[in-house]
């Protein structure tokens, strides 16, 4: 039986951080993937083919809505097939940074099959049993299907099925309001489907500040249609159509669609590692509990990534990576601090969030400050006609940032600014001192922290003491 000093389960963005992070410190380390490739679900089937899935996206809109406004007529069909094509061909370019050969080359012995623990110790894959000192999960998760009646036998699209298809339906419906519902619903629609988003809150984008969600309400609804507070409790086929009946209350309405994509969230792939024979615990949704140290109750074995039900981001995955390098194969002591975790939807306007929202602040009883500028201030924003949105920047009474959100094209990016800021402990004031080169995006982020300057030197007393100086003096 070959020992190692760290087994890594899981191929992904968080698995190979590891698995290149210990063996670049000399660790001897087995690395086994259950897929053909490596790279996970982040490079195949979500953030990579999702991006390049919006990006076609983005560029037929724009195709189209500019014509219009020129006064050309703009007419034929998008081809599904050549999209999807396009979208392999991205992965194609990044995989080779995560291939095969480049790790075996690190020195790292790879494992083609699914990994199964006979011990605390002990990983089997295939007909090889191997044993390693520490353990780390990074198995990741799958699209969670809801039991609805019919919906198996009618058929669905997932995440990690909407990329092989070649037929754009011509209406579609759309299972959760999340971020890849959303993402993949606006797409679709730019494409030329009829989007119905169906929804069992009353609200999209519930993790999202009541300001963007209203901002991000009145776009979309331009492109899909949104029911909410709606529950999808049949499906049937009828025709060559399926035949979905929603239910809101006590009103039932019936829908005929082409296709269904499932978007209510994900599961964690937990369920076939054979975890009790390792003894370690999972709660009730099969997420795999950790601690501060990203330790199971097993503390040699670790748990990342979305299996572990933190928060399911390869950004995320990545920096837990590095914590438990930093734990399991140093032995220096480190814990994940999840309060400073950005994220992006990729819808358009891209959404921005870091730390707390206002609801957020207020039911933890804080004194804050609320600073939020349109993108209509913004010169460059109104320069490119693209001028819908907001960023709004939350402080405590002393100025510190305490959480951060927008809307607006680019957001992702010109937002880094200020999780920089965060990460740093600045106030929203340091972020007015920097030079913004004329005209930028990330001016956004100057206008909003101006306002600050603005209500303490000039709604202060400054002004009084000032106003006599000059009297005085000059």
């Amino acid at each position: 039986m070959k020992k190692y000093d760290v087994i890594v389960i899981g191929g992904g963005a968080g698995g190979l951080t590891v698995a290149s992070g210990a063996r670049s410190l000399g660790a001897k380390v087995a690395l086994i993937e259950k897929e053909k490739h490596l790279g996970g679900d982040c490079l195949h089937v979500g953030c990579v083919p999702s991006k390049s899935f919006i990006q076609a996206a983005k560029e037929i809109h724009s195709a189209k809505e500019k014509a219009t406004k020129l006064g050309l007529e703009v007419s034929g069909e998008v081809s599904l097939k050549k999209i999807n094509e396009r979208v392999r061909s991205s992965i194609d370019v990044i995989q080779h940074h995560d291939s095969d050969e480049r790790f075996i080359n690190m020195g790292i012995d790879l494992y083609k099959g699914l990994g199964v623990f006979t011990s605390d110790h002990t990983v089997k894959i295939n007909d090889d049993e191997i044993y390693g000192k520490r353990i780390v999960i990074a198995t990741g998760s799958r699209a969670f299907i809801p039991s609805i009646k019919g919906l198996k036998e009618v058929g669905y699209l997932t995440n990690e099925t909407i990329f092989n298809q070649e037929k754009l339906p011509k209406d579609l419906l759309v299972i959760g309001s999340g971020a890849i519902g959303l993402e993949l619903s606006q797409a679709m629609a730019r494409f030329g489907a009829n989007v119905t988003v169906v929804e069992r809150s009353k609200t999209m984008l519930s993790k999202e500040d009541q300001s963007i969600r209203n901002v991000a309400g009145k776009l979309l609804e331009k492109e899909l249609t949104f029911l909410l507070d709606s529950d999808v409790i049949h499906v049937e086929k009828r025709n060559g159509k399926k035949i979905v009946s929603v239910k809101k209350n006590d009103t039932l309405t019936k829908l005929e669609v082409d296709e269904i994509l499932v978007a209510v969230g994900r599961t964690p792939n937990s369920d076939n590692l054979s975890l009790t024979n390792a003894g370690v615990t999972k709660n009730e949704k099969g997420y795999i509990t950790t601690n501060a140290k990203l330790q199971t109750n097993v503390s040699h074995i670790y748990a990342i990534g979305d299996v572990n039900g933190k928060f399911a981001f390869t950004h995320v995955a990545g920096e837990e990576g590095k914590t438990v390098v930093q734990n399991a194969v140093l032995g220096i002591p480190k814990k994940m601090n999840y309060e400073q975790i950005p994220w992006i939807i990729y819808t358009d306007p891209e959404i921005f969030h870091i730390g707390l929202t206002e609801q957020e602040i207020k039911e933890k009883g804080i004194t804050y400050s609320s600073y939020e500028v349109p993108l209509t201030d913004v010169d460059r924003f109104v320069a490119d006609h693209q001028s819908d949105g907001i960023i709004k920047i939350l402080t405590n009474s002393k100025g510190k940032i305490i959480g951060a959100h927008a809307i607006g094209k680019g957001a992702g990016d010109w937002m880094q600014t200020v999780i920089y800021a965060i990460k740093h402990g600045k106030k929203i004031g340091d972020l007015s001192q920097m030079i913004y080169p004329y005209p930028n995006h990330a001016a956004a982020i100057q206008r909003t922290a101006d306002i600050y300057w603005r209500d303490k030197l000039f709604n202060g007393l400054l002004p009084k003491v000032t106003k006599k100086y000059i009297k005085w003096f000059r």
